[in-house]
């Protein structure tokens, strides 16, 4: 049965009952087993033990890397560059989040790249880049569905992509609409170069709503939607 309750909106932490998730660290603690190191190291994640999960993951990537597959190594490495970014270290999570997603896709595992990808998405929310995180939540659905996820697992992606959207928008309102109500300010009173640049309505109302993007991008989310 799983720990996870479900997942704070406005965080994306899974919710989780402390004693049960202590409970169950208790009881797989004299485990060695690769499985058994993944669950420690996720459990501490959870209880906010950073330090002790550091030294579990390590544990655990050295494991996989000595006797398990490529695909163990991956997941080991994913669930350790978590664990360095809930203590802080956001630029080498990311980049290690990157390359396992990279090998992942290139090994044709769609699963384990969607893994990578989610959490590269939740450290970019984390460091409130929303574009990139929605981008990264979206990637990451599509992923799941390649993989052939099932529904409880596409509902907390789409959770996640719409956290994300949300906040995007807002920031980007935010953003917009100073940067219009100057220009438009500066043309009613004369104060602009002679060739004007001319913000009509409809140009106004996009700014305010969504800053531009470029068409790479817009490629990609087309994409994956």
């Amino acid at each position: 049965m799983s720990l996870i309750r479900g997942y704070d909106p406005e965080t994306l932490r899974e919710l989780i009952d402390p004693k049960e998730c202590e409970a169950r660290l208790e009881e797989i603690s004299a485990q060695r087993s690769l499985p058994a190191l993944l669950e420690r190291v996720w459990l501490l994640k959870v209880l906010g033990q950073f330090d002790d999960a550091l030294k579990v993951s390590e544990q655990s990537v050295r494991q996989a890397r000595m006797g398990g597959t490529r695909k163990d190594l991956l997941r080991a490495r994913i669930l350790h560059a978590t664990v360095v970014h809930s203590r802080g270290g956001s630029i080498a999570a990311e980049q290690e989040l990157t390359m396992c997603a990279e090998e992942a896709e290139g090994q044709g595992w769609p699963g384990i790249a969607a893994f990578a990808v989610q959490h590269r998405g939740r450290l970019n929310f984390d460091n409130a880049d929303y574009s990139q995180a929605r981008h990264d939540f979206k990637k990451s659905l599509f992923l799941r569905q390649q993989a052939g996820a099932d529904e409880s697992e596409l509902e907390s992606i789409l959770m996640y992509v719409d956290a994300a959207d949300r906040r995007w928008a807002r920031d980007a309102a935010h953003q917009a609409t100073p940067v219009a109500d100057a220009l438009e300010a500066r043309l009613s009173m004369g104060d602009a170069p002679a060739e004007k640049p001319r913000v009509d309505a409809a140009r106004r109302e996009s700014l305010i709503r969504r800053p531009v993007e470029n068409r790479s991008r817009d490629a990609e989310d087309a994409a994956v939607r």
